[in-house]
């Protein structure tokens, strides 16, 4: 792995300038001092300036518009709000989208129930412990069979109707079509996925096939949204966003938000104490009210039908019958957006409009922050004067003390950035953080010395080597992945659960360090990447991220000595009564789609593809032929002049329609 590091050591061009700046201070003249001069004047005539361009404007405005700079800041406050509040809302119907446009591609999602239960099992309730304002997800498909995962911690409704355990969080429903028979079952589940019951429900006529957002999503073959409306089940008012599957248009995966979340979060982000935060439909109807009273009354209102027959509401809180004018379309074919004042029984109110369509989907939908005047700009007017006739003070005080602060903040700037490249250049050296008067530079030191620790330790959970490999081959930005050819090998150890129940945990732990740690020492002297530990078992890969044309055979001969070392391993831990970790492994080479993906803040460098799939079932396989070591037909036609294989003929593979050729890998040709 040196080859590898070298491009990131740093060269000694690129350390000079900090050994000179190191050796400067020796001698009482920093060579960050003698950088930071030109700097030092500059940010002085900066501070200077910015203190004389924000006096004289406030001190104007202060006697002739004073009222105007006050309206202005709360209209400021009003549009940081509304911009937060729509950030909140797609994030809100973002996930759930990302969600399903993730099942839309998940090639256990194309089989219909109860095949592939437990992958899918497994994502849906990934999707519900990672977000909280999901109702339920679930996907259709066209036979009429249909799997449903819902939140009982959620939407605590579930609960009641289905009768479910006390312990219960999730809850699971499968229905399976055979010819016109068709079985129901509910599963429920404890928050940590275990299951507590199963139920057979003989008398579910439910059928997705009849429902809007199936019909809808199949006729568009495209992302669609669906409501808000009153779902049957629950009473729960949820809008519902589904997705056609990108190999079948047929089957629907779709997720259900509950709008009463959004409520909840429009009453979080009340800009004063007579704020209120309001969603609109394309149609102009009122969906969402962050008065919880009121937010009842909507559920009421659109569980009749009758939406638009709204007196009550508009009688409880006046300012929804003028929002509703402004949100009509006008004679320019627009809808009111930004800041929009109006008046409500001769009080003046400012209102946030803030269109949240995305991705094509809640077309027309609206949120509207609106607030009175007099709470953005009342306490605003009665402090302007005073603190306006205290700025001159401190303008008089601030141009002396500028050149000073300039000072202090260069020399420290300096110093943090000289630690930054130390960071960057992955080195960990701790050194003492000079003390600033400065309370933001401390707060920067201090983040600092707190990322490069967390940096540090970071590295002993994500493969540093594999970090440098990224950098190293150009592959580091986000997002960036591509089609190449690979070798992938998954390990697995034999019976790990009963070897886990006849251990203590501490035992086992010990095991598995021990063994993950011979085991990826062995990867890394044949060049490969470990890209995940999953249980007991090892994802390495070789070609990416750094290219090798020997992939093929590294990996094999990796395989080979990892098999060697773990029966080492095995004969030294019967002898010290330890118990065998009997190891399967399976070799495939092949094209996958390999780099960096997630979400935008938690992202994970790997290979996806029917590569990765057929490694992964070859491994697993072994159990069938009582091999160790079982590789396909591709590796043994890339490397079969250098390695022995033993063909065991043609099988098909779980979750594949194509048979492939299947081998033994025993031995290295001349050894």
């Amino acid at each position: 792995m040196k080859d590898t590091t070298e491009p990131l050591t740093p060269s000694p061009e690129r350390k000079r300038p900090v050994e000179r700046h190191h050796e400067a201070d020796s001698h009482g003249t920093s060579g960050a001092a003698a950088w930071s001069r030109p700097l030092r004047v500059h940010l002085s005539v900066v501070i200077v300036g910015l203190l004389v361009c924000i006096s004289a404007p406030l001190m104007w405005m202060a006697y002739v518009q004073g009222r105007t700079t006050a309206l202005a800041a709360g209209e400021s406050q009003m549009r940081q709000l509304g911009l937060r509040v729509v950030e909140n809302y797609r994030s809100v119907f973002g996930d759930g989208y990302s969600a399903v446009e993730t099942a839309s591609v998940l090639p256990q999602m194309l089989t219909p129930p109860p095949q592939d239960f437990e992958a899918k099992r497994d994502y849906l309730l990934k999707v519900l412990q990672s977000a909280d304002y999901i109702d339920d997800v679930y996907a259709a498909y066209p036979d009429g069979s249909f799997i449903q995962a819902v939140n009982v911690d959620v939407n605590p409704k579930w609960r009641e109707v289905l009768f479910a355990p006390e312990e219960t969080s999730f809850a699971i429903r499968t229905i399976a079509k055979t010819g016109s028979d068709s079985s129901s079952t509910w599963r429920f589940l404890s928050k940590s996925g275990a299951q507590l019951e199963m139920r057979d429900e003989r008398n579910d006529s439910y059928d997705p096939r009849t429902r809007t957002w199936y019909h809808n999503a199949v006729r568009a073959n495209a992302p669609v949204s669906v409501g808000p409306y009153v779902t049957a089940t629950t009473k729960s008012l949820s809008l519902t966003l589904a997705v056609p599957m990108s190999k079948d248009a047929r089957i629907v995966a779709g997720v259900d938000v509950l709008l009463e979340t959004v409520s909840h979060l429009l009453n979080k982000e009340a800009v004063s104490e007579h704020a209120k935060g309001y969603m609109f439909d394309g149609d102009g109807r009122l969906i969402v009210h962050s008065d919880a009273r009121i937010m009842a009354s909507v559920l009421e209102t659109l569980s009749r039908g009758d939406a638009e027959d709204i007196p009550s509401l508009e009688a409880v809180d006046p300012a929804i019958a003028p929002i509703r004018r402004l949100l009509e379309v006008r004679d320019d074919g627009q809808r009111s957006t930004g800041i929009v004042p109006f008046s409500v029984n001769a009080t003046h109110y400012v209102a946030q409009f803030s269109p949240v369509e995305f991705s094509g989907l809640l077309k027309g939908n609206t949120v509207v922050i609106a607030a009175p005047l007099d709470d953005l700009v009342g306490p605003t007017d009665r402090l302007l004067f005073n603190n306006l006739l205290t700025a001159a003070a401190f303008v008089a005080a601030g141009i002396v003390a500028a050149i000073v602060i300039a000072r202090l903040i260069s020399k420290s700037l300096f110093f943090l950035a000289d630690e930054a490249h130390r960071i960057g250049d992955l080195r960990f050296e701790k050194r003492r953080l000079p003390h600033s008067w400065i309370a933001e530079i401390n707060v920067l030191g201090h983040a600092l010395e707190t990322a490069r620790s967390t940096i540090a330790t970071f590295s002993l959970y994500v493969p540093r080597e594999l970090v440098r490999r990224i950098i190293a081959s150009g592959q580091s930005a986000v997002g960036l992945a591509g089609r190449q050819e690979i070798t992938v090998v998954f390990t697995d150890i034999k019976d790990f659960t009963t070897i886990s129940e006849q251990r203590s945990p501490e035992e086992v732990v010990d095991l598995l360090s021990t063994y993950f740690e011979c085991l990826n020492a062995i990867v890394e002297r044949h060049d490969g990447t470990i890209v995940q530990y999953l249980g007991d078992s090892i994802f390495a890969m070789w070609n990416a991220p750094t290219r090798d044309e020997h992939h093929v055979a590294k990996a094999c001969q990796c395989t080979l000595a990892m098999k060697a070392a773990v029966d080492d391993m095995n004969a030294a831990n019967v002898l010290s009564g330890r118990p065998e970790l009997a190891t399967r492994f399976g070799v495939h080479t092949g094209y996958a789609v390999v780099g960096s993906v997630g979400a935008n803040t938690r992202r994970q460098y790997t290979a996806m593809g029917d590569t990765v799939n057929v490694g992964s079932r070859l491994e697993g396989m072994n159990k069938e032929y009582g091999t160790a070591i079982l590789a396909s037909g591709a590796v043994r036609t890339a490397v079969g002049e250098l390695f022995e294989f033993r063909d065991l003929g043609r099988a098909n593979l779980k979750g594949r329609t194509q048979e492939i050729e299947i081998h033994e890998l025993l031995k290295a040709i001349g050894t």
